[in-house]
């Protein structure tokens, strides 16, 4: 009786231990992070927890990417290092002592993600890895992503390698601002002077209007997806962080940003009239406006002003919709009075 107590104890200590372990795998794999952004303003679309840290996998390497571009030469042609030789994980299977330029390596880590590719680059740009990863900490932190940490340039399983969805779409926003990266990571298919390569990212082939940015997956992070389309002049970047239909998801976001947004443009060139003084601001300005919100427009002349000349400060226009003030911006005068 004693032993059969024993037995049904130990089997109620495993089960209790097993439904532990289930429920942290389950917690774990619900974890997740989504964001979407207008790309010229920064303006937050839709948000669902943006702001806790996760890990990215292979999305890591828009930093990576953003930093070579700024950096190095992409017609240089340099010599694979031994320790990008073999590296695990997603590869364009570099060759020891291979002759490949920046060009070619840039385009396998964003369109094949070569974790390879990535070691590469790091080391060519950095003289190390570790190096390079101090500079990617720094660039982060320089941007605004206050809630990333980088450990290394491909995104392979590490701890203390995270970010967030706000982070990644902040990092992404700024290296779309980059012509070149921008050419890169809408290319579906590339021909390099040593290699050729397909884009693994589908949005480019399934979805409207997209044109980037980067796929990732690891066990540790999911399924994870940073994608970019224009539509209408206007321009949504989405983050989706463990999102296990990362395509279906991302599309979902896009679409609802799409059909409840738009932008707006005041062109600097755009004439406005306060106290028959014609004015006009000083650079083009845009914002997002819901698709049904009525936008008015109010310019409030400052007081006293006398014998103004071409370029004075004369007034300030406010942009309102139903829920108050989006912006004001100074009016200056484009005649002498």
């Amino acid at each position: 009786m004693a032993k059969k107590g024993i037995l049904l104890l130990c089997a109620a200590t495993i089960l209790l231990t097993t439904a532990i372990c289930v429920h942290s795998a389950n917690a774990e794999s619900g974890s997740s992070g989504e964001i979407a952004m207008e790309l010229s303003t920064g303006a937050v679309l839709e948000e669902s927890n943006a702001d806790r840290k996760l890990p990215m996998a292979s999305t890591t390497k828009i930093m990576t990417a953003i930093i070579v571009i700024e950096e190095n030469d992409l017609d240089e042609v340099i010599t694979v290092p031994d320790e990008a030789v073999g590296v695990e994980g997603s590869s364009i299977y570099l060759k020891k002592e291979e002759q490949i330029d920046i060009r070619d390596l840039l385009y396998g880590l964003m369109l094949r993600s070569g974790n390879d590719s990535a070691a590469a680059l790091a080391i060519h740009n950095s003289g190390s890895i570790e190096n390079f990863v101090e500079k990617m900490n720094a660039k982060a932190k320089s941007i605004g992503a206050e809630n990333t940490q980088f450990k290394n340039p491909s995104g392979l399983p590490d701890d203390e390698h995270y970010t967030t969805a706000r982070d990644l779409c902040a990092i992404a926003r700024y290296a779309m601002q980059n012509r070149i990266f921008r050419e890169v990571v809408a290319t579906k298919s590339y021909k390099g002077k040593f290699r050729s390569y397909s884009n693994k990212n589908k949005m480019l082939y399934n979805y409207s209007g997209a044109n980037g940015v980067k796929t990732g997956y690891t066990i540790k992070a999911g399924r994870c997806l940073v994608s970019s389309a224009e539509r209408n002049g206007m321009n949504v970047i989405c983050v989706v962080l463990n999102s296990p239909d990362m395509y279906l998801r991302s599309e979902q976001i896009l679409d609802e940003c799409f059909a409840n947004y738009k932008l707006i443009e005041i062109c600097e060139n755009m004439a406005f009239m306060s106290d028959k003084v014609l004015c006009k601001l000083p650079k083009s300005i845009k914002f997002v406006a819901k698709q049904v919100q009525k936008i008015n427009f109010k310019v409030i002349p400052y007081d006293n002003l006398k014998n103004i000349k071409s370029g004075d400060l004369v007034a300030k226009l406010e942009i309102s919709n139903q829920n108050g003030l989006i912006l004001s911006e100074n009016l200056y005068s484009i005649i002498n009075r």
